[in-house]
């Protein structure tokens, strides 16, 4: 069953998740409901791409309206395709959130065990990862491309937890809408990166299409990778949506030839109001 569900125009949720947790808010948007003309038509969530800056804030105050979730309570990276995560504390709010100069530098991952913040990053085509602890309140999302994916992001977070101590069988992880192995074609080199990780009872991840051409199943390699560090098979959800395929509802780098928009992961804790 697809655990990505429409909520409306403008983005999915985790269903799954959110009839368990229902202070729990999280998902990935959609390129509808937004400001943004041309190429970024219309819900736009990345300042880097050469949108216009007023029609990404205005967009982003259209998902914090849908949400119930203050911009000002977000976070938000200059995502490098690197394995670097950040621990995030209400004392971080607003970074990122309307303006890409301060964004948190160098970082694709972001965890919290706070309420009341809501861990943002773009996407157009990489794999979004999100990961729960529940008995620990712990929550996080990372951001995995080909070179986050075969350098770990994902055991990375499951190592970074377990300093938090949170045991592997206690994380559960969605895996999002990104590019399908159908439309994700690399080289070599990249299988060759691919391979070194492997386990040797592992499902490959990837079929020769040409000489020297393979088609990459990114969620699955994830999926791998996750299952290597701990994490059990029952406990991982992965969805069926591809970036590239899915022209309607999302923004595609590759499909696009690198002029579009981003789409936003996003997940957080509402805010409770401590009662007398």
């Amino acid at each position: 069953m697809e655990p990505f569900v429409l909520k409306n125009q403008s983005y999915l949720t985790i269903e799954n998740w959110i009839r368990q947790y229902p202070e729990l808010i999280v998902g990935f948007t959609t390129k509808s409901g937004g400001t943004s003309k041309g190429v970024f038509e219309s819900l736009n969530l990345g300042f880097h791409v050469g949108d216009n800056r007023s029609n990404v804030c205005s967009n982003r105050e259209i998902v914090a309206d849908l949400l119930n979730f203050p911009l000002s309570h977000w976070v938000g990276a200059e995502q490098i395709h690197d394995i670097v995560l950040k621990k995030i504390t209400k004392a971080d709010r607003g970074y990122g959130s309307n303006s890409y100069d301060n964004s948190f530098k160098g970082t694709d991952g972001f965890y919290t065990n706070e309420e009341g913040i809501l861990l943002t990053l773009c996407f157009a085509d990489c794999v979004p990862l999100f990961f729960i602890a529940p008995e620990k309140k712990m929550i996080g999302t990372a951001h995995a491309g080909w070179k986050g994916t075969v350098g770990q992001i994902a055991k990375q977070m499951i190592l970074a937890w377990g300093r938090e101590g949170i045991q592997p069988e206690q994380i559960f992880v969605a895996i999002g809408p990104s590019i399908c192995e159908k439309c994700y074609i690399v080289d070599e080199r990249v299988i060759n990166f691919v391979d070194k990780l492997l386990e040797d009872e592992a499902v490959i991840p990837y079929n020769l299409v040409n000489e020297g051409q393979y088609s990459l199943n990114l969620r699955e390699l994830n999926r791998q990778i996750l299952l290597a560090a701990g994490v059990p098979d029952k406990n991982i959800l992965q969805t069926k949506f591809c970036s590239s395929c899915n022209n309607e509802e999302f923004f595609s780098h590759r499909r696009d030839k690198g002029k579009t928009g981003r789409m936003l992961s996003f997940i957080g804790w509402k805010e409770t109001v401590d009662r007398l």
